[in-house]
């Protein structure tokens, strides 16, 4: 048992500090068409817990900061955490640089702007039950830049995993107060990391998930700058809103996006987007362990539910 845990940990820590290797197959729908192994596991339900305090963190930075200034320090600090990796210094040509600025702009810059400014108009809860949405973007929009149908167990997967989101979602959100321009805001965030999965595959396999993510939240520190300077003389200092938005540039985007670029890199955009559905779980398994949140019959129905579609979206192509 130890020896695979010592395996799990060491693949987690490689995608950080080792580039891709040179032999791999680079395509846009992952280079393993298989099942998932120990280590795609490793990442994704890693990825999904740290994904699923990011909202919590957002919600903190917020009581002393603008969200400008919490969209561009989270990229700041994300950058400069992937700096010390020696495996983000793998060159990358100019022919890359169109792939960049997508994953830039769509994957960083647009959720560092609008999740915040949808947390000032909705609970932290209703944007991480809306991050269920992303898996079957992802999906549409695989089927229109690939132009070729997924497996039927993806398919199944996703459908299944939809409803156990939706379950959960239907639970924790009523009676919430949603803003109907929060919810939209949410929605611009999710598809802008919809359509920036679909960039990453060939990318991350070709140069590592932390190579691509450094200089992609460069580029988005650099766009931000203006906005989020500006953002600074609306805000106030506090410590602990501070270390929120530490932790959530270092933690939830620098070492969190790098590897889920490795993940997507791995087993495609429309696997790696089951991150989606495992994110509400881990935000009722944070309440129930630090804040001693009850769970319904609700929620362990919707999370039986994901848990199958996880198991069927694992499973490699025929």
């Amino acid at each position: 048992m130890f020896s695979n845990r010592t395996h799990l940990q060491n693949a987690l820590v490689s995608v950080l500090f080792v580039s891709a290797p040179a032999s791999s197959r680079f395509t846009s729908q992952g280079a393993n068409q298989g099942n998932f192994s120990q280590t795609d596991w490793a990442f994704l339900l890693t990825i999904s817990l740290i994904w699923g305090s990011s909202f919590l963190w957002i919600a903190i930075g917020l009581d002393s900061f603008h969200p400008a200034s919490i969209a561009l320090f989270r990229v700041v600090f994300g950058a400069l955490v992937l700096l010390f990796v020696p495996a983000s210094r793998q060159p990358m040509p100019r022919s890359t640089w169109p792939a960049l600025l997508v994953v830039a702009i769509a994957g960083n810059a647009a959720p560092a702007i609008f999740f915040p400014l949808a947390q000032q108009r909705v609970e932290s809860s209703v944007a991480g039950m809306l991050n269920s949405v992303g898996p079957i973007l992802v999906l549409f929009m695989s089927v229109a830049m690939l132009r070729k149908a997924p497996e039927r167990n993806q398919i199944v997967g996703l459908g299944i995993g939809l409803c156990g989101a939706i379950t959960i979602a239907a639970a924790n959100l009523a009676g919430s107060d949603a803003q109907p321009l929060g919810l939209l805001f949410v929605l611009c965030a999710i598809t802008g990391y919809s359509i920036s999965n679909n960039f990453l595959p060939p990318l991350a396999q070709a140069y590592g998930g932390a190579a691509v993510m450094v200089r992609a939240m460069i580029i988005s520190s650099v766009l931000l700058a203006p906005w989020g300077l500006w953002g600074l003389t609306r805000s106030t200092f506090e410590w602990r809103p501070a270390l929120a938005i530490v932790v959530l540039g270092v933690f939830c985007t620098g070492i969190a996006r790098s590897l889920f670029a490795t993940l997507t890199g791995r087993v495609g955009a429309p696997r790696s987007s089951l991150v989606g559905y495992l994110v509400p779980i881990m935000a009722i398994v944070l309440g129930v362990l630090i804040r001693d949140e009850s769970v319904g019959t609700t929620e362990l129905i919707g999370t039986a539910l994901i848990l199958c579609g996880a198991a069927m979206i694992s499973r490699g192509s025929r």
